[in-house]
């Protein structure tokens, strides 16, 4: 048996493949998350919840960290779903639906409420479709 033969190996592969798409997929969602805070700022939009201002670098580190647990969950179901990648991406639209209620709900401005439901579509955009194209149909 070669090495390309060995299910351990293409499975290994798999996962590596994955888990470097998640992160690149990731980084580049918490960049276009803070670039869109940052531009709606700029355009006189606040980023104030309750009172406190959320700085522009949460806006990343929330993303990564959503994201990473969106690369964790596509691992998960790669292992165990019949179809990893309909049910990825049927998981995380409801997912990312559901983030959307705190952004609703929370004491800030209607324009305030709009920028933070952008930033979670943004990073969905990025991230959904890049790990998903990784699992198996």
């Amino acid at each position: 048996m070669t090495t390309t033969d060995s299910p351990v190996r293409t499975a290994t592969a798999t996962v590596g493949a994955l888990i470097r798409t998640g992160v690149i997929a990731t980084v580049a969602a918490s960049a276009a998350t803070m670039a869109v805070a940052a531009g709606g700022h700029a355009a006189g939009v606040s980023l104030d919840l309750g009172g406190a201002p959320i700085p522009v670098s949460g806006f990343g580190v929330l993303t990564a960290v959503f994201s990473l647990i969106g690369v964790v969950i596509a691992m998960l179901l790669s292992r165990y779903a019949r179809r990893p990648q309909r049910t990825f991406v049927h998981t995380t639209v409801v997912l990312t639906v559901l983030s959307l209620v705190p952004d609703v709900i929370v004491d800030a401005g209607v324009a305030t409420k709009a920028l933070l439901m952008l930033t979670h579509l943004v990073a969905a955009a990025i991230v959904i479709p890049a790990v998903a194209r990784r699992l198996a149909a």
